[in-house]
């Protein structure tokens, strides 16, 4: 190549000889043809040098860097290769994703619109499951503006990633910008500190970025999301915090400021419920490590921040704090469908979360839940706690089941109490009545024969998961809630309606909900496959069935 190209994008990878062509492709077929492409490469140990040298060997706009030594992390590959970039403008990819076609011409266009240090762009998400399709974080890319400074939207620190942006070179090194080495969660820091950094940088709302996710992959897999339960993984999350906290406060934005405030909202709401979602499948001695590297950071964090929490989600933070570690665990359930405590404690006029009174004034704070009003807001909104003790297969296709519903605001009669099941694949509900009977101060129970067999289904079929609901119904108004598993039980298969695999199993993540599973077979399952409950080929198999 002998003429200096507009824009570098760098492409790091690490043992990923297989994807790796494919995001090369995506750069080499941009629309805009003049840029050169650095493969950064983390010391691979598999085919990588030699898939990359072979891209090298087809486009001239190719060149590679190989690391001595592996850095673990995504920092060191970008900082070596920001060093020999020769553009003006400069791009990140990870080897696992890709660009859309146009999205270096969109974001180099956007430069020329206003004077910025950078441009982002939409991030589009693909499920490798599934194939499905989403927006990242679509509301803060709903119109095209330009942003003078992280003042004027702080909430952009809820989008810390560095690949869906343009940068210009010249402003990166005029401040010596570079990822922090050694630490993971390292775009989170470069993101602050660009933000924080820039005269002005533009948003557009085209997407940008195609960014491939398995939200179901293995603890092993080479993800940080799927590496959470290593407490080093925890440890680099808090560092890169308390970093960001130092930056923005050498920078205006010292502790008790709007800004900071904003961050350490994003911290709780974000960074520790990733985490906070996990703890039910978490043991004890993994909580204590867990409790002693967040609790002395989530200490000095703006109480404005925790005020902005909703209770489920500060309930763990407080129980954390008081070492409640297996309360916690059980509060962590309830994280994504606002489900109660077993019970709650009342002491001086003020009613706390859990079985006893909070030690702390802080964890006071936290586990509050006067406000909730539990014996006196409608029912609709009452805390209820449907717990599944037991979960056995039944005769033919049926499960039986055992079910505890606690009743922490005393608003069931200490008498039988009607209630129903109800199960609703593709939109067609099935409901099973049942019994809960009187069992202790705030604790019903009931049995339940669930037949599978009988659940409505389409004529064409159904593939998919759905988890039971539980609802109570007093004076016209009802209550719904989910049915909270045992986290760990033996899965189990039941023959479904028509050509029809039903797996019953544990949720196997979050709340950990009783989940079954359906799976067609036959003809129509393999037309109702991971891309297709809707549109042609759902009406395909339609007709197929109906003739």
């Amino acid at each position: 190549m002998t003429t200096t190209p507009a824009v570098t994008v760098i492409v790091i990878v690490h043992d990923d000889a297989a994807r790796l062509p494919r995001a090369v492709a995506s750069v080499r077929d941009q629309t805009h043809r003049a840029l050169e492409i650095v493969i950064s490469d983390d010391h691979s140990t598999d085919d990588t040098p030699k898939v990359a040298a072979e891209l090298a060997e087809r486009d001239r706009r190719v060149r590679v860097l190989r690391l001595e030594r592996n850095s673990g992390g995504c920092s060191a590959p970008r900082n070596r290769a920001l060093d020999l970039a020769r553009a003006p403008f400069v791009m990140f990819l990870d080897s696992d994703d890709e660009l859309p076609p146009k999205a270096v011409e969109l974001l180099l266009a956007a430069h020329d619109e206003d004077d910025v240090d950078f441009t982002m762009g939409a991030v589009e998400r693909v499920r490798t499951d599934t194939g499905a399709r989403g927006r990242w974080m679509p509301s803060l890319f709903d119109r095209r503006r330009t942003v003078h400074g992280l003042a004027e939207e702080p909430r952009l620190l809820f989008e810390p990633l560095s690949t869906n942006k343009l940068y210009r070179r010249e402003f990166l090194d005029r401040h010596a910008l570079r990822f922090p080495e050694g630490l993971h969660y390292e775009d989170q820091l470069f993101s602050a500190q660009a933000y924080t950094l820039a005269r002005a940088f533009r948003i557009i709302t085209e997407p940008v970025y195609r960014w491939y996710y398995a939200p179901h992959a293995p603890a092993d897999a080479a993800t940080l999301s799927n590496r959470r339960h290593l407490i080093a993984n925890v440890r680099d999350r808090v560092e890169i915090a308390r970093r960001i906290d130092a930056f923005l406060a050498a920078h205006g934005a010292p502790a008790g400021s709007p800004l900071r405030e904003e961050k350490d909202h994003k911290f709780l709401a974000h960074d520790l419920r990733l985490y906070a979602g996990d703890l039910p499948h978490r043991d004890t001695a993994w909580l204590t490590d867990f409790a002693a590297e967040v609790v002395p950071y989530v200490t000095g964090l703006a109480p404005a921040a925790f005020d902005r929490l909703g209770r489920v989600d500060r309930a763990v933070v407080g129980l954390l704090r008081e070492g409640r570690y297996v309360e916690a665990r059980r509060a962590a359930r309830g994280l994504a469908h606002g489900v109660g405590p077993r019970r709650v404690t009342t002491a001086g006029g003020r009613v706390y979360w859990g079985g006893a009174v909070p030690v702390t004034e802080a964890a006071r704070r936290d586990l509050d839940v006067t406000a909730a009003d539990l014996t006196g807001c409608p029912f609709h909104a009452a805390w209820f706690r449907h717990e599944i003790l037991d979960v056995t297969p039944g005769p033919g296709a049926t499960v039986d089941l055992t079910v505890r519903t606690h009743d922490p605001g005393g608003r069931l009669p200490l008498a039988p109490v009607p209630a129903r099941v109800h199960l609703s694949p593709a939109g067609r509900r099935t409901t099973v009545p049942l019994r809960l009977d009187p069992a202790g101060r705030g604790v019903h129970e009931g049995h339940l024969r669930l037949d599978l067999a009988a659940v409505a289904l389409p004529a064409y079929g159904f593939r998919g998961v759905r988890h039971p609901v539980l609802e109570l119904a007093q004076d016209g108004a009802a209550n719904t809630g989910v049915l909270l598993a045992p986290l760990h039980f033996a899965p189990f298969t039941v023959p479904g309606p028509g050509n029809h695999r039903v797996t019953v199993e544990p949720e196997g993540r979050d709340a950990g909900r009783l989940q079954i599973r359906w799976e067609p077979r036959g003809l129509v399952g393999r037309l109702l496959g991971p891309v297709a409950q809707r549109g042609p080929v759902r009406r395909a198999a339609r007709a197929l069935l109906h003739g």
